[in-house]
């Protein structure tokens, strides 16, 4: 009988089948060492140095170092923005791990109020994850030693000194220099990432907004060694900032707090330049405010305390406040009277104290109801007839009335080196048209003639107008930066003058004429400003100006008690002096003050000898 389970056993073939497996699973071992050992070797020989650089990155990290701000001072050295150091406390939000409880927690130790905890939310949103954020600033040493016992318990908490921008001089040249701030989200789109990295603040307003390029400087970087949780340990390697460049200003302090006593109880401006240079000495516009505050973001409540003041102490009305500039534009159209042969140093008009157009009946008042009588050029600038300049002005005509008053700037931005300057308004025909899409009329430039209308200037284009008047007709662009400074030398690289293209006449004497008769408005017995002669002790050539607010009907007489103060006529004063060789020009615009001779010229008086005086310690 045959054994079946035995002739189904094959040892011989189960012999192959298992030594064949054993080669497999040997050969599969073989591979997957040989792998391994390649892997290893790739990544210890060949890849070491990436490799290498990675493991650094999980306890080295790069850190931006912001740039020291340059410093601003006035032409005498005098500090306007300063840099000090500052204490704040900072988190780095992608290494918390919950946010609302660490706020919570660091609340019990450091006073931290809502309008903190709403700011830093907000920065939070507008920085990167992994960049510091300022919770609160200016912290006490009180609340620095308080945190430093409880630093353990906070990760990715720190208190960092910080250098901060503060201005000595709180709301003095505040509308010249500005103030900086933290940076806002549109900012944060515009400004270049790489050159703000690390940076918190930048210029909003003045010169710290204009000269931002210079007084920023330029970023560093350091590599710093972290522990686990994320504090730094020491710095491995540093690449230094470049602090931003120092800026000298043209402007005086003590003038330009002189010039801002000198306003008193009005708002206004008061804007002086250096003729010869475009120098502005000093650039008033009252009510300002303190801009400390706004360094590091003022509170909601005071912002809109100062959005709502009815003053507007936030308006630079130097350089942005368009006002009618009134009788101080007359000594420009009596040079264009000149210039185009209209009349002559003896021509007469006669003024009945009113002035009606041919075939008109509507009469167009003098200021002094009683009129002047006969007067010529220089009578008509030292008392301030209208009617002689309706006259002149109708003859005129708008055309080259319109382009004249521009070759003096009017109409037109100066360039000043400050943002947010306004052009003003010289009206024609064309503006007109396309902007109320209505015809030019004769009485209009009637008015225009003496400064009202739709006319408008800045107190900045008046005392360039002035200047330009005291040069002859050399116009010079105005400028608030004397020099640049880098911090490291302290060699100041001083900016020159821009002249611009000179105004020429057909005579020069023509110029000598109208300067004359400026002249006279200070110094003659019947002159406009003859109340501001008595001690002078140089000469003193002007124009005074009263602009109105609102107009007034054919019958109706100006009584300044029957009306509302916010109604009140401006008072106006434009001057320069010395005469024979100009070192200063000046307007002066006193709001609702009334009387330019009244109220304005006095003003000028008080900055003319305030400027002296300095001149002669």
């Amino acid at each position: 009988m045959i054994d079946i389970s035995r002739a189904l056993k094959d040892p011989l073939r189960e012999a192959r089948v298992i030594r064949a497996r054993s080669i497999a699973a040997f050969v599969g071992v073989l591979v997957l060492l040989l792998a391994v050992l390649g892997r290893l070797f790739y990544l210890q020989v060949i890849n070491h140095e990436h490799f290498q650089t990675l493991s650094r990155d999980n306890r080295v990290k790069i850190v931006s170092v912001p740039p020291t701000r340059g410093l601003i001072y006035d032409r005498n050295g005098v500090p306007l923005a300063e840099n000090q150091i500052s204490f704040s406390l900072e988190i780095v939000p992608d290494q918390v791990d919950n946010l609302k409880q660490t706020l919570d927690e660091l609340s019990h130790i450091i006073d931290i109020s809502p309008i903190d905890r709403q700011r830093f939310i907000r920065l939070v949103r507008q920085h990167r994850g992994f960049d510091p954020v300022p919770l609160r600033f200016h912290l006490s040493e009180e609340e620095v030693a308080r945190f430093a016992v409880n630093r353990p318990r906070f990760m990715a908490v720190d208190i960092q000194a910080r250098l901060s921008r503060y201005y000595p001089l709180g709301p003095l040249a505040v509308h010249a220099v500005g103030y900086v701030g933290r940076i806002n989200e549109w900012e944060l789109q515009h400004l270049d990432s790489a050159s703000y990295a690390g940076s918190s603040h930048v210029g909003k307003v003045g010169v710290e907004h204009f000269y931002e390029e210079l007084l920023h400087g330029k970023v560093g970087y350091e590599q710093v060694e972290t522990n686990a949780q994320g504090r730094s340990l020491r710095v491995l390697e540093r690449t230094p900032p470049i602090a931003g460049d120092d800026l000298y200003l043209t402007l005086d302090v003590r003038l330009q707090a002189a010039a801002e006593a000198a306003l008193g109880e009005f708002n206004g401006a008061v804007v002086a330049l250096e003729p010869r240079s475009g120098a502005v000495l000093a650039l008033v516009s009252k009510p300002g405010y303190d801009p400390n505050p706004f360094v590091n973001g003022i509170d909601p409540k005071s912002y809109q305390q100062l959005q709502n003041d009815h003053n507007r102490p936030l308006y630079n009305r130097a350089l942005r406040g368009q006002y009618p500039p009134g009788s101080t534009i007359k000594p420009f159209v009596a040079l264009a009277g000149l210039e185009y042969g209209l009349i002559s140093g003896n021509q007469g008009v006669y003024c009945p104290g009113w002035y009606r157009l041919s075939g008109e009946e509507h009469k167009y008042r003098c200021w002094k109801h009683g009129g002047h009588g006969a007067v010529d050029m220089h009578r008509a600038i030292v008392e301030s007839c209208d009617v002689f300049f309706y006259d002149l002005a109708a003859n005129l005509g708008i055309d080259r009335l319109a382009d004249f008053l521009s070759r003096f700037g009017f109409g037109k931005k100066t360039g000043i080196d400050i943002s947010g300057e306004l052009g003003g308004l010289v009206p024609t025909r064309e503006w007109k048209r396309a902007n109320r899409n209505q015809s030019w009329y004769p009485g209009e430039t009637i008015i225009t003639g003496i400064g009202q209308g739709f006319m408008s200037a800045t107190p900045l284009q008046l005392a360039y107008a002035a200047a330009t008047m005291a040069n002859h007709g050399q116009p010079v662009q105005p400028r608030v930066l004397y020099a640049v400074a880098q911090p490291a030398t302290k060699v100041l690289q001083v900016h020159q003058p821009q002249l611009q293209d000179p105004i020429s006449l057909d005579k020069s004497n023509y110029w000598d004429n109208v300067i004359s008769a400026m002249t006279d408005v200070v110094h003659s017995a019947s002159g406009t400003a003859k109340r501001i002669a008595p001690g002078l002790t140089y000469q003193v050539a002007g124009k005074t100006g009263t602009s109105q607010v609102f107009g007034l009907g054919q019958e109706q007489k100006y009584v300044k008690e029957n009306i509302p103060l916010e109604l009140r006529d401006h008072a106006l004063f434009i001057s320069f002096a010395p005469v024979e060789s100009p070192s200063i020009a000046i307007s002066v615009l006193a709001e609702h003050a009334g009387s330019g001779g009244a109220m304005a010229a006095p003003i000028a008086r008080q900055v003319l000898d305030a400027y002296f005086k300095g001149k002669a310690e």
